[in-house]
């Protein structure tokens, strides 16, 4: 919702008042001798000659490689999946002092029978995160009252001065959430649907865009590669991470806000790509491309950096809730750019000119 009002209101902004703006005072002649570079960044990425495509294999290397790392990790370290995907109960616990997740975790396992995952919510180290699918199919007020006393009894020795239960289960219980388990399985399913169509219609549009099979695969590749990249991360840092890093809805959220910034981002790219090929039909194409992308670098990298501080900044000042989300937000913003420039266009690239020598050794 906030990516369609923001697209909707930028082109309000950005594209149509500003145009009137700007040639309204083109008109008057005030704008002759307007700049729109600093002191700081007129010399910033002026006419680079970075040989992108000349790093290609390495660049494609990378993600391939926290990919792999990622699935040996998904059977070493598992996922630590929120419970819209695992099914269980979760509750948040506010303590009067801080406390170790070990602590906790130590105190509540057996009477839970080792199903649980207790994690570290803020920086103060006083609220942590029980998540436990113990009696998850038993749906009664007996057994809801049963965990209750479990949580009370085994944790009231890790308070300085400890509530009684009345005051425990009212104020000490900060939120508490139940999935059950066929619930759950329809959520990941839903989640996993919502993942899978939207790289399928990114690459669709970009093939109607450019009506070219090599830029679609780019696309397709790159986005996929970011998402991968991201997944894998989760599962190799949120076991050394201080903050929660749960695959839960929140995440799948990101991921899809993540595929349309990357998407967007590719398709400027491709058409400075497209350009400057058509343009210059005589030019080897490997420096035509190397050209292109270099040519919208700074405005690459502009883009991603003015978006990593504002996500940066939530992720600083948003809070523990917000702090998952956020982070792989960021996550994307990097991959993603990286993606765009060394994942996208070198295969888009290998691909159309795979393609143009099989149609010239025909001819």
């Amino acid at each position: 919702t906030t990516l369609m009002i923001g697209l909707v209101a930028s082109f309000i902004t950005a594209v149509f008042l500003t145009r009137l703006v700007v040639e309204a005072l083109d008109k008057k002649g005030k704008m002759s001798k307007v700049t729109y570079t600093t002191a700081l960044s007129k010399n910033v990425l002026v006419d680079p000659k970075f040989n992108i495509l000349g790093k290609r294999k390495m660049g494609i290397a990378m993600p391939v490689i926290l990919i792999i790392a990622g699935l040996v990790g998904l059977f070493t370290l598992k996922l630590n999946m929120g419970i819209e995907f695992s099914g269980g109960r979760n509750y948040v616990i506010e303590f009067d002092q801080p406390v170790q997740v070990a602590q906790v975790r130590d105190v509540l396992a057996a009477p839970f029978d080792n199903k649980l995952v207790v994690t570290s919510i803020g920086s103060q180290g006083t609220q942590v995160r029980v998540a436990t699918n113990f009696k998850v199919d038993e749906n009664t007020a007996e057994v809801e009252d049963e965990i209750n006393t479990i949580l009370y009894e085994n944790t009231k020795s890790l308070y300085k001065n400890a509530p009684d239960r009345d005051t425990f289960l009212s104020t000490g219980i900060v939120s508490s959430q139940k999935v059950s388990a066929s619930m759950s399985h329809d959520i990941a399913r839903k989640a996993l649907i919502a993942v899978i169509l939207a790289l399928v219609f990114m690459a669709a549009y970009i093939l109607l865009r450019f009506r070219h099979l090599s830029y679609s695969l780019g696309a397709f590749a790159s986005v996929s590669a970011t998402t991968l990249s991201i997944i894998a991360l989760y599962v190799l840092l949120w076991r050394i991470m201080p903050f929660t890093m749960e695959l839960d809805q929140n995440f799948i959220a990101a991921i899809l806000a993540i595929i349309g910034y990357s998407i967007n981002d590719t398709v400027v790219v491709f058409d400075r790509v497209r350009e400057t090929v058509k343009n210059y039909p005589n030019r080897d194409p490997h420096t035509a491309v190397n050209d292109a992308l270099n040519s919208t670098l700074a405005r690459t990298l502009n883009t991603s950096i003015t978006t990593f501080l504002v996500m940066f900044i939530i992720f600083i000042f948003g809070g523990a809730s917000m702090r998952s989300f956020t982070f792989a937000i960021l996550l994307g913003v990097i991959i993603g750019t990286y993606s765009t420039l060394f994942v996208a266009s070198p295969i888009a690239y290998m691909i159309w000119e795979k393609r143009r020598s099989k149609s010239v050794a025909k001819k």
